[in-house]
């Protein structure tokens, strides 16, 4: 059963995001909260931390940027979906940024939040289709730009592919390609464990700490081509 807590100012949308939800028995609301520093507040008093946290942006108090930052800092394990009414680029990464692992607007299908809880719970990146695209105008204003090969880190200080062993390689990728641990397994014959293993590994190697920064990096180094 995945866990969820939902983070929004509106009593209304929660109450129909809980409805919603738990109309599927895969899911259960643990908790809500009406503002950021509410939610931090409440995720220190549970036993451990919801599976998936649905963000929304603009909240009093404290919003939705920095109680993502905050939650991250202290509870990485984590796992934050964006849900708002904001499609703006500026949000939208500054929320990856910030550590959440995908983004949906609320103007999302049922079907399609269900999904995206569902992926973001199993480690993987969510971004909503029509939003992506931000991502790949990124990504080929970074391969336009002179003197700067997408096929090596722009950045000097990115750890090179060099530092991951043949295995941890293939595990990157596939989980960059928004694969789940049991299909990761599937494909290279391992079990979901061993996935989780060499995903853990591969953090520590290149100090990354979300699903997120592992799809920036693989995209940066050309690992998988978009």
């Amino acid at each position: 059963m995945i866990t969820i807590m939902i983070v929004d100012d509106h009593d209304v949308l929660r109450a129909g995001l809980r409805s919603l939800l738990e109309g599927d028995r895969e899911f259960r609301v643990v908790a809500e909260a009406g503002n950021g520093q509410k939610a931090l507040e409440t995720v220190q008093g549970l036993s451990e931390c919801p599976q998936v946290i649905l963000m929304d942006i603009t909240m009093p108090e404290l919003d939705g940027l920095e109680t993502t930052q905050r939650m991250k800092d202290l509870f990485p394990a984590c796992k934050i979906l964006a849900l708002t009414v904001h499609e703006d680029k500026q949000y939208f990464f500054e929320m990856l940024r910030a550590g959440a692992s995908g983004y949906i607007t609320k103007r999302t299908a049922a079907d399609e939040l269900v999904l995206a809880v569902r992926s973001v719970a199993q480690g993987n990146v969510y971004l909503q289709p029509a939003l992506a695209r931000w991502l790949l105008e990124d990504y080929r204003r970074l391969s336009d730009t002179p003197n700067v090969s997408i096929s090596q880190p722009p950045d000097a200080s990115l750890p090179t592919l060099d530092i991951l062993s043949d295995r941890e390689k293939q595990v990157l990728e596939l989980i960059a390609q928004s694969n789940s641990a049991p299909k990761i397994g599937e494909i290279l014959e391992i079990s979901p464990k061993t996935v989780a293993r060499h995903r853990e590994r591969i953090m520590s190697k290149l100090n990354m700490h979300s699903s997120t920064d592992l799809v920036k990096y693989a995209i940066k180094t050309g690992l998988i081509d978009l």
